[in-house]
């Protein structure tokens, strides 16, 4: 199963505020909580506190913050802001935002937004993935052709331990060849190129 989506809706109307969380909530393929917040002046401190990974609010609710200086602000730069466009807004303003919604928008279009940014935040999260100081020593004895035992005896590990590496190696960069890892390894600056067997 997907993990769990924390959405934050920040808007005063009781009407706009239910009826988006309503929509939300009857999206059931997105694995999502969703918290509302009706007051602007309580916002900063309960975003902090719920930490969500995406905020829907009208651009209003920020008054003259744009939005890098409320993320900076609620210290979470990869939180995802959405703009709920209730009235005619300038699209300057709007295109600070990680995407928008309208109050005209249906269900379908607002689920295909949210997969979007989920979508998009996954990417980026798997990108983040670096290898460890002891994975690159290791794809670093790949790429010179050694086997699992002999970089077992190299590094002073098991060759249990080395499989397991191997295996968490492949699982971020997802690459699953001796060759993958040896381009990996050269563009990286891992090796050089007269050290590839």
């Amino acid at each position: 199963m997907a993990r769990r989506i924390h959405i934050v809706i920040v808007e005063p109307s009781v009407i706009i505020r239910t009826g988006l969380s309503g929509i939300l909530k009857r999206i059931t393929d997105l694995n999502i909580d969703i918290a509302e917040i009706p007051e602007i002046s309580i916002m900063m401190n309960r975003i902090k506190k719920l930490s969500p990974d995406i905020v829907i609010m009208d651009p209003v609710c920020l008054g003259l913050t744009s939005p890098h200086q409320f993320k900076t602000q609620i210290e979470n730069e990869q939180i995802k802001l959405i703009a709920l466009q209730t009235s005619l807004q300038s699209i300057n303003s709007i295109k600070l935002y990680d995407d928008f919604i309208t109050i005209y928008d249906n269900a379908e279009t607002i689920k295909e937004k949210l997969s979007s940014i989920i979508n998009k935040e996954n990417i980026e999260e798997n990108e983040k993935q670096e290898l460890s100081a002891r994975e690159r020593e290791i794809v670093v004895c790949i790429v010179k052709g050694m086997t699992n035992k002999e970089i077992a005896d190299k590094l002073f590990l098991s060759t249990h331990t080395i499989m397991t590496h191997r295996r968490n190696i492949a699982n971020k960069l997802k690459i699953h060849s001796p060759s993958g890892l040896t381009i990996y390894a050269i563009v990286n600056k891992l090796v050089d190129i007269k050290d590839v067997k």
